[in-house]
This record gives structure tokens, sequence and C-alpha cells, in this order.
């Protein structure tokens, strides 16, 4: 039994269909069908249940369906213990370069396993994909992400700031509450930008965004600079060391945070997974 059979058969268990089991692993779709078929007569069971319309997992298909994630998480940490020091870490990131991302550099390179980060620079969308599709070992992201085909490991918590236009009236306050801001003034990037850090900043807010999105979070704090009454929120992380002429960004009172994860592949072995945590945490 080949792990590359199981790995095959993972993919598709995941996606419930062919086609896009055979994009995730590049290759050509009758290589997938020709792999599962091969695995199913290796071990006598059916695992798929194949229609026109639908693919859907046997009973023996879910009992297998766990095996294979543990076997291929097994066979992930022997190449961990057997791998060079100072292997390349593959990390998805926004374009921003943190204090936290330096801090967590620094951290892997002196680890117990030394690795050599490459960072990525990836949207949110593409950076899990990648992480799924073998092409990360881990990226990062803001805010809540809602999926079963990758691990999701919380990581850090930082503070919202408001940024204002600097002609706002609460751009000289210490701190500001959000029911002191006009609710007509709030911008917000495009979702499909960043949806899991959207959705964390609409979970917080008490109003409902009342303008169409302003694009990438550029657009959004050129549009927020050139409007007295404008103003949004972003990650004090993402804010620090910024400076700008048009805008300025205040803490919240209440202080509200956004929590950041770290997000594997589900085949990343427990240890390798922790030590990405320990990292990035404060």
């Amino acid at each position: 039994m080949e792990l590359r059979a199981l790995r095959y058969f993972v993919t598709v268990a995941e996606e419930l269909h062919f086609g896009r089991a055979a994009q995730r692993l590049r290759i050509v779709q009758p290589a997938v069908s020709q792999q599962i078929a091969r695995l199913e007569r290796e071990l006598g069971v059916r695992l798929l249940e194949r229609t026109s319309r639908r693919v859907r997992l046997t009973p023996a298909g879910q009992r297998v369906l766990t095996a294979a994630r543990e076997a291929l998480a097994a066979a992930a940490r022997v190449r961990v213990v057997a791998g060079e020091p100072a292997a390349v870490l593959r990390i998805g990131v926004a374009s921003c370069v943190t204090q936290r991302l330096d801090r967590a550099v620094a951290r892997l390179r002196d680890s117990e396993r030394p690795a050599e980060p490459e960072l990525v620079d990836l949207p949110v969308t593409a950076r899990l994909q990648a992480v799924r599709d073998g092409e990360l070992d881990l990226a990062l992201v803001r805010g809540a992400v809602a999926s079963t085909a990758v691990t999701v490991a919380r990581a850090w918590s930082e503070p919202l700031h408001v940024v204002l236009a600097r002609e706002h009236p609460a751009a000289s306050k210490l701190a500001v509450s959000l029911h002191d801001l006009d609710p007509h003034g709030l911008r917000l990037p495009a979702r499909d930008n960043d949806p899991p850090m959207y959705d964390a900043i609409l979970a917080v807010l008490p109003m409902a965004p009342p303008r169409p999105p302003a694009g990438d979070l550029l657009n959004l704090l050129f549009e927020v600079g050139r409007d007295p009454e404008g103003w949004t929120l972003v990650p004090a992380e993402q804010l620090a060391g910024s400076r700008s002429e048009r805008v300025h960004h205040v803490p919240l009172d209440p202080p509200m945070t956004v929590d950041g994860h770290i997000i594997t592949s589900l085949a990343t072995p427990e240890p390798c997974v922790a030590s990405y945590v320990a990292a990035f945490a404060d």
C-alpha cells in the first residue's frame, strides 16, 4: 500500500469530488480514479460510492479515512525526525512585516530543531489553499477559520484600533468607544480580501456596515483619510510603525481583540503545530 494512494483517497474524501481532488493534487483525474480503485482492491472494500451526481464515503471509507490520516501524519513525523537541520519552513503571510513575525522567525531559527523560514506573500484564501495542497507548511490568519480540511490553532490575540481621518472629531482622544462613532462613517475592506478578518470585525460591530466595501486595505485607508467622518477597525500590529498624514489610530474603549491562528495541514504532527504556536505566541 502506497502513501500516495492514501493521500489521494484523503483528498477525494475531503472534496467529495474527483475533479476538485485532481486539481488540488495537480494531476489528471483518471490518475486519481486509478489510485482509488487500486486501494479498494488492496483493501477488499468499497471506500466511495460514486454516481453521476455525487461522491460519498461508505461506512468502510469513513473508518479508513481516519486511519489514512493517522498514517500520513506518522509518515510526516518520520520525515521531521529524519529531516536536516534548518529545514526550509514555508510560511504564508500578508504583505506587512510585524514585530511578532520578526520575533517568531528568530524563535524558529533558534529552536531545538532549527528551521529557516521562507515567507510567502499570498491573499488569505490562496494561503489556505496552499496549505491544503502542501505548497506551504503553515499560514498566519487573523480571525476564525471554519474548515475541516486544515488544522487551525489559536496562537495569539491582539487589540483592534480605530483608524480615523486626522480631521475626525475623535482623532484627538486617547481612546474611542464604537458607540461614539457615526455608523455612516464606517468603511470596511471587501470581504473577499480576507474573509476571516472581515467576519471577526463584523462580529464586534454594534451596527452593520452601511456602505459598499472599499477594496483592499490600502484603498480602505485612503478612503478613510479623505473623509472627515470616516473610520475603520484594523489590528494594532498591522498599524505598528506606520505613519500617515491622512489617518490616525487610537485604541478602543472598551478594548476589543482579534485572535491570530496558525493554519497547518491535517498531516502536520501535533508537536510541530505546538512549536509553531509557541513561536508566534506572546
